[in-house]
């Protein structure tokens, strides 16, 4: 990651809420694509070495995303997204859960409400995501599972596709 983007990680532990905040070289409008297409989305939404799978998506109020993160071994890691809200090109927002293969919630794992807003930072994009999980003991229980972590290999993959496309 070029060190001169905004990177923030923030949780708070009273709110039961991470905050994170990532500026790329890219006009919003790109960025948008590159979070709500799925064929953008399935080139960097996942840490590496995992990559994502996509099993079904419908983009809309009342749509979804059902995916797979995919490691080396292909084991696959499912997740089922359900969009609530969408006004375009500006902000969304969707309630997150690890799911299996057909799609049904794991009820096991903290299940979370993600507000994410893209906004202009000069020449760049500013993506703002809010997490909002139901107890401290869900929020701690992903930041266990290396969310930070996860997060910025992941982001760093959308840096390196950003670049590729703006050079096609």
């Amino acid at each position: 990651m070029n060190a001169h983007l905004q990177f923030d990680f923030i949780a708070d532990k009273v709110k039961n809420t991470l905050t994170i905040r990532r500026e790329f070289m890219a006009n919003k409008n790109l960025v948008w694509d590159c979070y709500t297409k799925q064929e953008l989305l399935d080139q960097w939404f996942a840490p590496k070495p995992l990559t994502t799978e996509t099993k079904s998506m419908d983009f809309r109020e009342g749509g979804h995303w059902h995916y797979a993160m995919v490691d080396p071994n292909g084991t696959k890691y499912w997740g089922y997204t359900e969009y609530l809200k969408i006004k375009n090109q500006d902000h969304y927002t969707a309630l997150d859960a690890f799911s299996n293969e057909k799609g049904e919630v794991n009820e096991q794992l903290p299940r979370a409400g993600w507000r994410v807003t893209f906004s202009d930072k000069g020449e760049n994009a500013l993506v703002e995501t809010i997490v909002q999980y139901k107890s401290l003991e869900d929020l701690e229980t992903v930041i266990n599972m290396g969310m930070k972590d996860g997060m910025t290999a992941t982001l760093e993959k959308l840096d390196e596709l950003l670049l590729k496309i703006k050079n096609w």
